[in-house]
């Protein structure tokens, strides 16, 4: 007993000898300031798993732009996407996933007067050029947004910005970013930068790729502002494959693929083929057929019927390809730069070559891509039905059907262009809840918390509708 009570007064004594115990709280484990270079490499990684994501609760954009199916649950792919609140998490990955680590990033960067002003510029411009990105990904979803007053967490209530304002001064930012952009010094280090390992010049032709893309957008709604911007990228904007923007991921967990986890790790038994992808690649003989999907459980190829219960064992599932650990994800490349350049031609703007051989230029990088040869991609733009002297309808009919078919495993990207393209037509899923959604509705936080500045930006845009159509698309 006196040895216990020793014990117990020896611990009240060193207790009470201490002056200074918040030491205790110090964490040691994780730092307490995260480094800029981190801050912009996880917003990358947050924004890729994103747009690649398969998950329902996230990205069903395979289901509307009728790649996939689903073999059980149909909510999706009926156009359903409050049930699962899926304009919330999509609001929530870009403003506070990406902007808020990117704009964090910038600050840090800002701030640090250790760093050579050459190197400052360019990381400056490459995370606007990505901050860019993402809010062209919101105003495309939604229509006008906060923005002027977004990532500031002192402004809970921040208002909704123009989206046609928005867009040009992104277009602004983007012109500014190409200037400051410097191949005379560095930027973040390979592992830091997970598009471009670092290369400057890469960044460069991104740039003026994403510069293009933007004024594509505004062709039928602002067609001089289009065409100065499309003008002016031509010639600088990516040229090869081998510019494409991608983020490549390791294949050890955590960093993997999102479709692996959701497809092989997840088991889940619910993603196919659409019939409507499904059937044209086989009467097309498409080259890309296999690599886009493999077979049913006796060996055929077979599409299901979105938005109706399809058979699973009965149907092609997305391939060993698509869902490979290892699977990297585009962010921008130059099949899509090539239609734009096709479509360009067609539009009257001064860019180089022609509208065919753009065309042609982007289907082979499309088949080569996916692992296709030389001679697959020349026999397929032989066909009557490909060739662009014969493939049907006019010049938006063609470039927008084979954008389609090429722009397979880019969901958001393909859903954009179909609202912008009008081709293909595509039939409704079976049990629709509303016509083709050209928007996602705002987020239900946003109309519970944000009341008043969501009630003017719905008012505004004609209505907190899927079919209420943005300021670009005018067919």
């Amino acid at each position: 007993m006196k040895k216990l009570l020793f014990i117990i007064t020896s611990g009240l004594f060193f207790v009470s000898c201490t002056k200074n115990i918040s030491h205790f709280n110090d964490e040691t484990k994780r730092p307490a300031n995260v480094p800029a270079p981190t801050l912009f490499s996880n917003a990358t990684r947050n924004l890729s798993d994103a747009l690649a994501s398969a998950s329902v609760n996230t990205n069903v954009f395979r289901f509307t732009v009728k790649h996939w199916a689903m073999a059980v649950y149909q909510d999706e792919a009926q156009y359903d996407f409050a049930t699962r609140n899926i304009p919330q998490t999509w609001w929530t990955i870009m403003y506070k996933d990406v902007l808020a680590d990117l704009n964090e990033s910038a600050r840090l960067i800002t701030a640090d007067n250790t760093l050579d002003p050459i190197v400052k510029a360019n990381k400056l411009a490459i995370i606007d050029l990505m901050q860019v990105y993402t809010f062209d990904i919101l105003v495309n979803t939604f229509g006008d947004i906060p923005y002027t007053e977004a990532l500031n967490p002192s402004n809970l209530f921040p208002v909704y910005d123009d989206a046609q304002t928005v867009y040009a001064d992104l277009l602004k930012r983007v012109a500014d970013d190409m200037t400051k952009l410097n191949t005379a010094g560095v930027a973040f280090t390979s592992s830091e930068d997970l598009l471009y390992k670092g290369n400057v010049s890469s960044w460069k032709k991104f740039a003026n790729s994403l510069r293009m893309k933007m004024g594509m957008l505004l062709a039928d709604s602002d067609g001089n502002t289009a065409k100065a911007n499309v003008e002016a990228s031509d010639a600088a904007a990516l040229s090869s494959s081998a510019d494409d923007a991608k983020v490549t991921y390791q294949g050890s967990t955590p960093n993997t693929n999102p479709l692996y986890a959701d497809i092989v790790l997840g088991g889940r038994p619910d993603y196919v083929a659409s019939e409507d992808l499904m059937n044209l690649l086989i009467s097309m003989s498409d080259p890309r057929k296999a690599n886009y999907f493999g077979v049913n459980n006796d060996g055929l190829y077979k599409g299901g019927v979105v938005g109706k219960v399809n058979t699973f064992s009965d149907m092609s599932k997305p391939s060993d390809k698509v869902s490979a650990a290892t699977a990297p994800e585009v962010f921008m490349d130059y099949v899509e730069t090539e239609f734009y350049r096709a479509e360009a031609k067609e539009r009257g703007y001064n860019v180089s070559g022609t509208a065919e051989s753009h065309y042609n230029n982007a289907i082979k990088a499309s088949i080569i891509g996916w692992g296709g040869t030389e001679a697959d991609a020349n026999a397929y733009l032989a066909r009557t039905d490909v060739a662009y002297a014969t493939a049907k309808g006019d010049w938006k009919e063609k470039i927008g059907f084979q954008k389609w078919l090429a722009m397979y495993n880019r969901p958001y990207e393909g859903w954009t262009e179909l609202r912008r393209m009008d081709y293909p037509k595509l039939t409704p899923p079976v049990a629709a809840i509303s016509g083709f959604p050209t928007r996602l509705t705002y987020p239900s936080n946003e109309q519970q918390l944000n009341g008043k500045n969501y009630t003017s930006a719905a008012s505004k845009i004609g209505g907190d509708d899927v079919e209420t159509k943005l300021f670009w698309d005018k067919y």
